[in-house]
């Protein structure tokens, strides 16, 4: 993609149109009570728009126009290939507004410009077309039964479902969300994160422009108590997937179990390692992906390579090769197409992340916070795993270095945490790579490289990182429909009965 200057993204920045107003049954709609919130560029400090501050009455609203929608049959009983019609012209509507979509990003959530328009746009639209096309290329079976019998086992859309955002990558997650869940049939109730409601609000228009009827896709702006709990516990919501912190998502079993049991899937937070055996081939090959992996998105990542496990007889000569390459990872303006580690996304979070940094005593690169609101790509030595810096998530361009003498040190310790999201393992031997990778407790593990798979690819943790599903791929589907078995006797009226 050709990038712009950064005072054309200004210009852009200048005249976009922002969404204020929750998006419900095919309309824009002030909240209720009449009541705003400002949502603020945080790279700047400045506020953008004066959000509808959403509550109960509106999520009764939109869970009501949702299951008006679902019953009928508007969108959970068109033909597999007529959803798949819309869901491309949706794609095509995206593509031709993704500058428009990229700019809004970057001013809500501090993302840069570059990776707004290099990787979230197209990986947004790669995503929802994917699929939209895998929406009737999906069969469902036929048990083996007796001769007398048919036993058919069909997935139906689950019905009408919550989908509870994070605001680290609030286009992308979006995605992830809606792309299976329309495409199973289902009617979707959204509430992105508080700080980052732009992009949800506009693609859901662009949405009901492409053909999605009304009360199909509904976006209900507004906080966590105000509105993400409510639709975890409310009644007429049959499922919910949530993407965010593991504090916040084990709530959302509470709800369930206290309301009507609902479907829940939780994608949660990690502290992934990174291990570098003596073997390692090409250590600045090695050095790119670690920086990589611990500084993308500002470290603003549950699959962040954010411990790195190294075998002391290299750790000398990586670290001096992870130093070069951060040198690249400058922060500045996120307009500015050459900035490539823009602000945290709040002044809270910039505390919380700065209040980390505080407790490092060897810092080998960085350190440094700047304006109240951005961080320097940082890399300390802990003294072993139980360090803070090792065993919480820090969420922000923080790397911790962890020395270790053999590999079945190095798999312990990183197997040594409440979380098991992703991970990774460089070296040269195979049969150490594959045995490193299946002993390693963790949804995704990449070998000689920092990665997350790809569309195809299922997405999820282990342990506190995740529970009851799987985002990307074929199986994402699964979630959001449920199995029905049909059993048709076949037998005459002559024959036994056989039950």
């Amino acid at each position: 993609m050709d990038l712009l200057t950064q005072d054309e993204y200004r210009a852009i920045a200048a005249n976009l149109s922002l969404p204020t107003s929750a998006f419900i049954d095919g309309t824009f709609r002030p909240a209720a009570s009449g009541q705003t919130f400002t949502t603020v560029n945080p790279a700047t400090g400045e506020a953008l728009a004066e959000i509808a501050a959403c509550g109960a009455e509106d999520v009764d609203f939109a869970v009501a126009k949702a299951r008006e929608s679902f019953e009928d049959g508007r969108w959970s009983r068109l033909h597999p290939s007529e959803r798949k019609d819309v869901l491309i012209r949706f794609c095509k509507l995206l593509t031709r507004n993704a500058r428009e979509l990229a700019v809004m990003e970057s001013l809500d959530s501090g993302k840069t410009i570059y990776d707004c328009e290099t990787v979230d746009l197209p990986e947004t639209i790669h995503c929802l077309k994917w699929h939209a096309e895998a929406i009737d290329k999906i069969y469902d079976q036929v048990a083996p039964a007796s001769d007398n019998h048919i036993a058919m086992v069909v997935r139906e859309p689950i019905g009408v479902v919550g989908l509870v955002l994070p605001w680290n990558f609030p286009l992308l997650m979006l995605a992830w969300k809606i792309g299976p869940a329309l495409a199973a049939g289902c009617s979707l109730v959204v509430k992105p994160a508080k700080e980052t409601t732009l992009t949800a609000l506009r693609v859901a228009e662009i949405a009901h422009e492409a053909g999605v009827p009304r009360g199909v896709f509904n976006v209900v702006p507004g906080g966590g108590a105000e509105v993400g709990e409510v639709i975890g516990r409310h009644i007429d919501i049959d499922m919910v997937s949530f993407t965010g912190s593991t504090v916040t998502g084990k709530k959302f079993l509470s709800y369930s179990a206290e309301s009507n049991a609902k479907e829940v899937v939780l994608e949660m937070g990690g502290k992934n390692p990174a291990i570098v055996m003596e073997d390692a081939e090409n250590l600045d090959r090695v050095a790119q992906h670690l920086v990589q992996g611990a500084f993308w998105n500002m470290g603003e990542n549950c699959s962040a390579s954010s411990r790195l496990i190294v075998h002391k007889a290299v750790k000398a000569e990586l670290l001096a090769r992870i130093a070069h390459h951060a040198k690249a990872w400058n922060v500045g303006d996120p307009l500015d197409p050459e900035t490539r580690m823009g602000a945290l996304v709040s002044k809270a979070h910039f505390d919380k992340v700065c209040s980390y940094l505080a407790q490092a005593e060897d810092v080998v690169i960085g350190g440094k916070s700047h304006n109240g609101a951005f961080v320097e790509a940082t890399v300390v030595n802990v003294p072993n795993n139980d360090a803070v810096l090792a065993r919480e998530e820090i969420f922000g361009p923080v790397l911790s270095v962890i020395e270790v003498s053999g590999f079945d040190e190095a798999i312990r310790i990183a197997n040594d945490t409440d979380y098991g999201l992703c991970a990774s393992i460089f070296t040269a031997n195979a049969k150490r790579a594959l045995r490193g990778a299946c002993a390693l407790r963790a949804g995704t593990v990449t070998v000689n490289s920092f990665g997350e798979g790809d569309i195809s690819t299922p997405f999820g943790g282990y342990k506190q990182s995740g529970f009851g599903g799987r985002d990307n791929s074929v199986h994402a589907h699964d979630q959001y429909t449920q199995l029905k078995t049909i059993w048709i006797d076949l037998a005459d009226d002559a024959d036994e009965a056989v039950s």
